[in-house]
Parts: structure tokens; sequence; C-alpha cells
């Protein structure tokens, strides 16, 4: 059975012609009976793992399979950092027979279709490390069967699901859209913040073929209410570059507008939330001592990075990456500049740092610039201890050891840092001599604050 002439291109003369991908046999896109899963969870971390309990939660049987064993464990035993409603997915899983965990990679070969969630962060000089992502890759590729579908979710470059899913299918002698599926589907998830269940975000997905797309399309259905389908794997993995390029442009504007209102000594706060009661027109971000995350820190790198080979400059991007990566030495910077203005030196001084996550409400350290901000401080000579309940073991930072205090008063610090404020913290403890660096911008009901 063929495709029907669906996939067309224009010709010179602007008649369609048949694509290559109309020759190829369409695959049925229903999962052959002699899997034993509807789906395998390549990763199970923050993307992974809610994605899993989603599937599972919309009737499907589930592999979720992940290299870590302790990751495994904490899974099973609850102890992972979810918002309330997959917690109790979690438990309802758990309770049943159709949510499995393994770390056997052969198990991948049970699954109707296999989704790849590993994190893709970049390295020390800002390069994309694509070492996570290659080694799932190539396991799933190993243990790939006629008639699955192979759908990537991992944020990567523009042409990765081909070099990495595609073309090695294919030299195993798996021709996707002929012998199984290949697609990409940027995740959309967004941890510790409930404002949009799972299943009311809608998911862009891409096909290597139209079959393709309509097979991971079938998959996303059964618990995604939209699915926005594109024309190829590459524009879908380009959608999810410029989503998070676009955050990243607008809040490095954000911080320089925030340093403009500094000096004109205006709130920069009260200037946002007036300009975001526009209806049209525009969009509300928020500056702060930087980001953190394995998507806004670190995607539009994979674009410059790509871009590079191509001698393609992208200044404005290039611009705002810097000021993103700049923020947690600035922050550094301010808190010494405020004990300057008290008579004392950052060599000595006790600093705490309130919120040691990327973001509220969540246990996430990845690229969280409160670790930057530490170890700078530390350098400097600082005596720092940090005030966060999502964390109980101290953090190790430049061979020193980070406590995370239970009774800040006790600590008796010099300047507090507010770089992360979760929603249930206790900050009734600060005294009213204590100066208050606020990263936050929000803190308005301290009364010793400082604005960074």
């Amino acid at each position: 059975m063929t495709a029907n002439a669906i996939l067309r291109a224009p010709s010179e003369d602007g008649a369609e012609q048949l694509t290559a991908r109309d020759s190829l046999p369409m695959l049925k896109v229903v999962a052959p009976p002699e899997f034993d899963f509807d789906v395998a969870i390549v990763g199970m971390g923050y993307v992974g793992l809610p994605t899993a309990l989603a599937q599972h939660a919309a009737g499907a049987k589930v592999l979720g399979f992940d290299v870590s064993q302790g990751r495994l464990e904490a899974i099973r035993n609850s102890k992972v950092d979810l918002l309330p409603s997959d917690h109790g997915r979690l438990v309802d899983a758990l309770a049943s027979q159709s949510l499995r965990l393994s770390t056997d990679p052969q198990d991948l070969a049970r699954a109707a279709a296999v989704v790849v969630c590993v994190p893709t962060p970049i390295d020390e000089f800002q390069v994309p490390d694509l070492s996570i992502l290659r080694a799932a890759s190539q396991m799933v590729v190993e243990h790939a069967m006629p008639g699955q579908l192979v759908l990537m979710t991992s944020t990567t470059y523009a042409g990765c699901t081909s070099e990495l899913i595609s073309e090695p299918l294919a030299a195993r002698g798996l021709v996707a859209g002929a012998d199984l599926n290949v697609a990409f589907s940027p995740e959309r998830i967004n941890p510790g913040v409930a404002d949009f269940e799972i299943e009311d975000v809608p998911r862009v997905v891409g096909g290597a073929t139209q079959a393709c797309t309509e097979a991971a399309v079938q998959l996303l259905s059964g618990y995604t209410k939209a699915v926005h389908r594109t024309s190829s794997i590459e524009v879908a993995e380009m959608t999810k570059l410029l989503e998070n390029t676009f955050r990243a442009v607008n809040i490095a504007m954000a911080n320089e507008f925030a340093e403009a209102c500094r000096a004109l000594n205006l709130p920069v706060h009260e200037v946002i939330d007036s300009a975001a009661t526009k209806p049209f027109g525009f969009m509300p971000f928020v500056p702060g001592p930087g980001v953190g995350g394995h998507c806004i820190p670190c995607d539009p790198h994979y674009l410059l990075w790509q871009l590079r080979r191509h001698k393609v400059n992208l200044p404005l991007i290039e611009q705002a990456m810097n000021n993103i990566s700049q923020r947690p030495t600035h922050t550094s910077d301010r808190c010494q500049e405020v004990l300057s203005a008290a008579g004392k030196g950052l060599p000595g001084a006790r600093i705490l740092v309130i919120g040691l996550a990327y973001k509220p409400d969540v246990a996430d350290l990845r690229e969280s610039p409160s670790l930057e901000i530490i170890r700078n401080l530390v350098e400097m000579g600082s005596e720092v201890a940090f005030y966060d309940h999502h964390f109980e073991e101290p953090i190790q930072i430049q061979g020193s050891s980070i406590a995370n205090i239970t009774d800040p008063l006790s600590f008796s610090p010099d300047l507090v840092l507010l770089h992360t404020r979760h929603r249930d913290a206790d900050l009734s403890w600060i005294q009213a001599g204590t100066p208050v660096l606020d990263a936050t911008y929000r803190a308005g009901d301290i009364s010793s604050r400082i604005l960074l």
C-alpha cells in the first residue's frame, strides 16, 4: 500500500510533482500486537517522568527507561520533584500493572513507540554537549524494531534527529517511513509551574514522512488535546529553538531595563506591570540574577553553534546570551557594592543566599545562577551559606562545603541575597537592619531590601 500522492512538491513551472516520500509504503499507525508496551520513555527526568505519567493516565502501557538505577529507585519511592497532581499520578501508576521501570535497553524493543527525553546541556565553553543524546540515540537505534515509532523530544539543532536517528537506522536497513516511523516533537514542560496541565499544552510535531508525522500525532493525541503538524522534522526542531531564543532575548532586555530603572531611581517591577496592562503587542519578562534549567541558558547556543559552520552571525542573540551569562557576576559584584556601602568588604563577610534552585518551588539546580554566584563570593573570601528547604544536604563548590542553614538568625548574616523566593519560604525572620539584595525584584514586603 502506498501513499496516494499526499506529499507533493512544486516544479519550476508551478505544477505539483510527486516527491520521493510518496513512493514509500505508508505504515499503519496502530501498534502491532507483538509489542508489550504502548510507549517507552527514555530518560525519566524532569521531562520524561511527567510525560510517562501523562501517557499512563491516558491508559497507555508505559515502560520508563533510565540508565540510573538510583533515579528509578527514587521514582519507586516517590522521592522525586513533581507537581502535586503528578505525585498523585505517580502513586496510581506505581500501584498499577501498566507501568514498568527498567535499566535494560533490550526492553526498548518491546515498545510500539520509543520517546527520547534526555538532557541536551552545554559545556563550560557554551558548546553543545551531545554526549547524552548521542548515547541515548545509539541505544534506541540498536534496539529499534520494524513497526516502531521513534520520537525525539530533546531540544537540539535542526537536522539532529535525521543525523542521530534516521541515518543510523537506515544503515541498519530500517528506512524511516517504510520500515518504521521517525519524528520530532519538542517537549513543552515547565517544571514546578501548574498553570498549564501537560494535556493542555499544544504539541508541535514533524516526521520524516507524512506517515511518520501521523504516527507521532496518534501517539501524542492519546493525552494531548492539540497537535500542530509541521512540514518536516527540521521545522519542528527549529521551532523549539525559536521558542527559547525568544525568551532569552527578552529576558536579556528586561535585565538591561532593570539597570536603566535603577540609574533613574524607578521601580522596574512597576514599569513592567504597567506595560503588561496593554492587551496586545507586549509580553512581560522579568529581570533576575541569571537564568537556569536546560532551556534558556542552553538552547540558543545550539543555534549559534550550528550556524558557525555556515559562517552566519546572529549578533542580537549572541549579545543576549552574553548578557544572561554575565548576570551571576553582576549579582556577586552588587553584593560587594552593598557591603562596601555599609562599610564592609567581601573578605570575611557572612552572606546568606535565600533560594538555591533556579526557579521557585522546585528542587532543581540545573544551571542555577546561584551556584556561580556562590562560587564568586567564596573566591572573594566571603563565608556563604544558603537557606532553601528544598535541599537537605550541603553543596560542594570550589572545594568548599556550603551549608544549608535551617535557622537563619543563627548564621547572623551581614548580607542576605534573595536569589529565589519559594512560595512557602518563611522570611519573617529577616531583621530590619539586615540589608537584603533582592534579585527577584518582587520583595516589596521586605523593608531593608536593595534592588539588584
